[in-house]
């Protein structure tokens, strides 16, 4: 079946939570919904649940990638040009060891940019309803069902205290 778009919009937080809850009494999945406000709100104030970030990992791979490359890198220039100077190791540590911080650095960093926008779940190439009423202080709860749930899904809205409901 064909999944169709509806937004129900809020006045309060205590009706958007009515909402999510009468969304979980129809079995409708808690990734088949999103909300939208315009404000901060901590996680499950409208009774969704606490989602789980793995943003930790994205650094600690990045790290990882770069003191590799800068191992692979600095190592490997130095054994495909051996310069002996006086006896001394062809691997000097000391040169590669401020290379190999700096590109663990820039490895952290770089992926911790790419997790976040992985992590924020950008972009979005679907754009689905928006109201903009929503960037005024209403609380958008935008739900995708199947085309035969559509009138049960508006009905559960407007009973939760939305507004008004919309739908493409």
């Amino acid at each position: 079946m064909a999944k169709r778009s509806v937004l129900g919009l809020f006045k309060d937080a205590d009706s958007a939570a009515n909402g999510v809850d009468a969304l979980k009494g129809l079995g409708i999945s808690p990734m088949d919904y999103d909300i939208l406000t315009g404000m901060p709100y901590p996680d499950g104030a409208f009774g969704e649940p606490h989602t789980q970030h793995k943003l930790f990992v994205f650094p600690l791979v990045g790290a990882i990638c770069g003191l590799a490359v800068a191992i692979l890198v600095t190592a490997g220039t130095q054994l495909s040009y051996p310069m002996v100077t006086g006896g001394k190791p062809i691997l000097s540590v000391p040169a590669m060891a401020i290379i190999s911080y700096e590109a663990t650095l820039l490895g952290a960093i770089l992926f911790t940019v790419l997790g976040i926008i992985f992590e924020s779940r950008l972009p979005r190439m679907q754009l689905g309803l928006y109201d903009p009423r929503i960037t005024e202080g209403y609380i958008g709860l935008a739900v995708s069902c199947d085309e035969r749930l559509l009138g049960t899904t508006e009905e559960a809205l407007k009973g939760a205290g939305a507004e008004e409901v919309k739908h493409n």
